[in-house]
Formats: C-alpha cells, sequence, structure tokens
C-alpha cells in the first residue's frame, strides 16, 4: 500500500516527486494519487507530489494522537533543543537548496527568499524559549484545607494549514507554538507549494523530532475540502489552525462551529496606511511602497489604502510615483518584484484596476496588462481618487496596487481607515508622535505601526486581526501557549474533608 522512502527524500532534487510524511515515513498514498505541481512564472511542469486522501489523514491523525502521549510529557529542555537544532538546520538550507525550491514553487525574489528563511529560523528560536513558559498559578480557596492550582496542559492533536504566499514562514508559524507545548501536528500545506513548506518538516526531521509529531500531508485541489472538513471535524483532532483567504476561513469555521471547536484563523487584509500633513514624506513613501509591493503585493499585511490628508496630496503623490518607477520588476534574474502566483490571480487583479477605473479611479502607474511566459508578471500599479465605494477599497486585491484616498481631516481619516470588514494591520505617519499614537489607538486593527510600513511582524508578536474578514485568535509568543493549551483546574483536599449537602 505504502511505499517507504527513509530519509532519501530530504535530498531529492527538485523535479523528483515529493511524497507524504506520516509517522516518520515517506509514503505513497493508497491509490497512488497525485497532483502536477506547475511553476508560476513558466506554467510548466515543476514535479508530481503525492496527494492525501481521507484514508492518509486518518492514518497521520491516529500516529499523531498515538505520538502525543510522549511528546506532551518530553521535558521543556528536550523539546527546546530539537527547535534550536531546526533553526540552524533552516539556516543552511539557504545555502542548499531552497532558493531553487521558493524561486520555482512560488516565484520568490532573492531577498524573499531571504526573508522566509532567516525569520523563520528565528521563529523556531524564539518559540524554543516558551517551552518553559507554560506557567500555572495557586489561588486562594474559600474551602478550609484545600489547595487549588490551575496549570497549563497541551491539548493533543492540531490540524493547521498554511498557504503559498510565504510558505517557509507561514508553515513554522503554524506548527511551531503548537509543538513547543507538547501537542502533536497534521499539517495539510498549500497545493501550490508542497516543496518549499516541506523545508519546514525536514528540518525538524533532521532536528531529531519524534515520529508522528508532525505530519505532512500535501493534497490536491480537487480533494482539499473533502479531507478538510473529514480533519476538522474528527474526534481526535482538538484544534485547529488555518491561513489564507476569508471565503475559506468562513467555511472552516462553519465546521469547526458544527462540533464546538476551537480555532486559529488568520485571513486576509485590506491594510490602511494614513498619512498626516506633518509626516517625513520621503519615509512614508519608502514604507508604503514596501508594503504595498513586497512579494508583488502578496502578503496579507499589503499596504493597500493610503488615506493621505488634502494639505499634501500633490507633493505625496509626486513622490510616490517617483519612488514606483525605481522598482525592478519581471522574471529575470535580481528583480525586486517578480509575478503573481497563477494566470487567474492576475486576471482576477487586472479586472479589479479595470473595474476601478470605470467607477472613477485614476490610473496614476501600471499598464493594466500581464505579460511573462505564463501572463503572471504585473506591473506596481497606483490608482488615484479611490472612494470608499469602490470594489477595489473593499475587497483584498491580492496583488500590486496602491490606492490613494484623499480626506480633509484626521476624523476623517480614522474612518476612512475603519470602514472596512477587514482589521489585520495598519500604519500612520506623523513627526508628531503623541498626535500618531492617538491615531493608532483608535484604527481598528490587529497591528498598527506608527512611521512602519504594515509588513512588520516579529516572532515574539501576537499577529492576528480583531475579527471581521481578517479572522480571529493569535499565533507567536504567550499567545501561542494561550491558543494551543488549556486551564487544568487541580484541587488538593486534607483528609477528613466533610462534604455537607
Amino acid at each position: 500500500m505504502h511505499e517507504k522512502n527513509g530519509t532519501t527524500e530530504r535530498r531529492s532534487t527538485l523535479t523528483d516527486e515529493q511524497l507524504l510524511y506520516v509517522n516518520g515515513e515517506y509514503v505513497r498514498p493508497e491509490d497512488d494519487a497525485k497532483f502536477e505541481v506547475l511553476n508560476p512564472a513558466t506554467g510548466g511542469k515543476i514535479y508530481d507530489c503525492s496527494s492525501a486522501g481521507v484514508r492518509e489523514y486518518e492514518l497521520a491523525i491516529k500516529a499523531a494522537d498515538a505520538a502525543f502521549t510522549s511528546w506532551s510529557q518530553t521535558a521543556p529542555s528536550a523539546r527546546r533543543l530539537i527547535f534550536l537544532r531546526a533553526a540552524d538546520t533552516l539556516e543552511r538550507y539557504l545555502h542548499d537548496d531552497a532558493p531553487e525550491i521558493l524561486s520555482a514553487e512560488v516565484s520568490a525574489v532573492s531577498s524573499w527568499i531571504r526573508v522566509n528563511i532567516m525569520a523563520t529560523a528565528n521563529i523556531l528560536r524564539e518559540t524554543a524559549g516558551q517551552a518553559t513558559q507554560m506557567r500555572g498559578e495557586i489561588v486562594p480557596a474559600d474551602r478550609p484545607g484545600t489547595m487549588i492550582m490551575i496549570m497549563r496542559e497541551a491539548i493533543g492533536v492540531v490540524f493547521a494549514i498554511s498557504p503559498w504566499n510565504a510558505p517557509v514562514n507561514l508553515t513554522a508559524r503554524a506548527i511551531a507554538s503548537p509543538l513547543i507545548c507538547g501537542n502533536t501536528v497534521v499539517l495539510k500545506p498549500s497545493e501550490f507549494s508542497p516543496k518549499s513548506q516541506h523545508l519546514v518538516v525536514r528540518a525538524f526531521q533532521e532536528a531529531g523530532l519524534p515520529s508522528g509529531c508532525l505530519n505532512f500531508l500535501p493534497t490536491k485541489a480537487s480533494d482539499a475540502a473533502k479531507v478538510t472538513e473529514y480533519a476538522t471535524k474528527h474526534s481526535k483532532v482538538r484544534r485547529l489552525n488555518y491561513t489564507g483567504s476569508d471565503r475559506v476561513g468562513k467555511i472552516i469555521a462553519g465546521w469547526a462551529a458544527s462540533c464546538l471547536k476551537q480555532c486559529v484563523l488568520e485571513l486576509g487584509g485590506k491594510a490602511p496606511v494614513i498619512v498626516l500633513e506633518d509626516a517625513n514624506i520621503e519615509d512614508a513613501v519608502e514604507a508604503v511602497v514596501f508594503g504595498g509591493f513586497c512579494n508583488s503585493g502578496q502578503i496579507c499585511m499589503s499596504t493597500e489604502r493610503v488615506i493621505v490628508e488634502k494639505a499634501i496630496e500633490q507633493k505625496f503623490t509626486a513622490t510616490l510615483l517617483e519612488k514606483v518607477k525605481t522598482i525592478n520588476w519581471g522574471d529575470q534574474e535580481g528583480v525586486s518584484m517578480a509575478g503573481l502566483y497563477t494566470p487567474q490571480s492576475a486576471e482576477r487583479f487586472l479586472a479589479m484596476i479595470e473595474q476601478a477605473i470605470a467607477d472613477g479611479a485614476e490610473l496614476l502607474a501600471g499598464d493594466r496588462s500581464a505579460s511573462g511566459p505564463n501572463r503572471t508578471l504585473v506591473q506596481p500599479h497606483v490608482l488615484g481618487k479611490v472612494t470608499r465605494t469602490m470594489d477595489v477599497f473593499r475587497e483584498e486585491s491580492f496583488g500590486p496596487v496602491l490606492c490613494l484616498t484623499v480626506v480633509d481631516s484626521q476624523a476623517e481619516a480614522i474612518e476612512v481607515a475603519n470602514d472596512s470588514e477587514f482589521s489585520l494591520s495598519a500604519a500612520v505617519f506623523s513627526q508628531d508622535i503623541m498626535k500618531a499614537l492617538w491615531l493608532a489607538k483608535q484604527v481598528r486593527a490587529g497591528s498598527c505601526h506608527i512611521n512602519g510600513p504594515t509588513v512588520y511582524i516579529e516572532a515574539t508578536l501576537p499577529n492576528g486581526g480583531t475579527g471581521g474578514r481578517s479572522g480571529y485568535g493569535r499565533l507567536g509568543g504567550s499567545a501561542g501557549i494561550e491558543e494551543y493549551t488549556e486551564r487544568k483546574i487541580i484541587s488538593l483536599a486534607q483528609s477528613g474533608l466533610k462534604c455537607v449537602f
């Protein structure tokens, strides 16, 4: 039924088939199902990937449940050491095959490759430090002769789903907190980037993570809904986390609610940047361009809405457009912005741009076209005169566009910034720090950065939205402990306690 592949899979080439990883072994699915992984820039096949079905998910969940007993009892220092080894191992991949894999699967430019690897290693090291931070407390008991302890305990099997856009970084975030807390994980990667996400699995395998603690189950798109519903509703799966679109997040949340199961959802964003009239315009432009066009705008925290006070509209816009002209984009080596992840994504993005122009927006930069062998290359776009009634103001583009909206006052800026169903990230620019802080506190977002880009996170920060289409729950730092452990009350009574009815 299964084909074992031992550790040779870790040393496979880019074009070799990617297998499933279940209970410490590389295996093929029972029906030998597979799907093609394509290069988004060329449209050509990179390799075949085994596709897990319900049977493989059942086997992985059982393996994770069995491994939980020993892993949850493993000493914190032992868990920490595995994480530190995995971080070192992952860094070595930066000088091995990681650049080739990330470039081929997700059109990652060199800076994005480095961020994915180095920031992920940092996540693992910071999370390692949480191993001894799962602290309980002793609370006073009103009943005589009684002591009450509140302890934190691992919960069991966690089902994690991570996306393609920051494949290494977001995979680590999906599994790191659950694992360090003593849980075990069944991971479903994106069908667009299995080998990029498998880099994290490889690192943990090489670091000595016990069999069954982390299981890796790529699945073809046509089976994704079926296996996700199965795993979400499985009685042995105690919690789940999903990073991706709000459309899919709503479906998963519904399945989880049907069996009263807690989940962490980090979904979309439509990040606003407020630029006040006293802002340092050069600094604001630098951050806005980085936040809007890094990874071609394919980041949940990407800057999409730029809200500018009228007094500086002309100077800000002129400075912004000059900066955009300097962006080196294309499909050649050394560019800072490459293509989108599918031709369909480019088509959707350009249709949104066309609709915005038809609705009255002004095209300030960009040629409204896709190029390249697979029609995934799109120029940086800037739209002016964007109003709150336009779809481009309200819907996540997940592409390289900045939408400019001019306001007359700070109060209007806050109103415009908060006029969104998304609530993930934001930024405020002003040289008056106290004024900026006052505005930042009023912006409805999980994070609001003063004089910095919307695309910013540290490994210790509890990243997440404040509800709506950005989801709920937090990942990272002490928030990860909150999400992936349960409080357990244990009371101790002295001998001879009298219970009175």
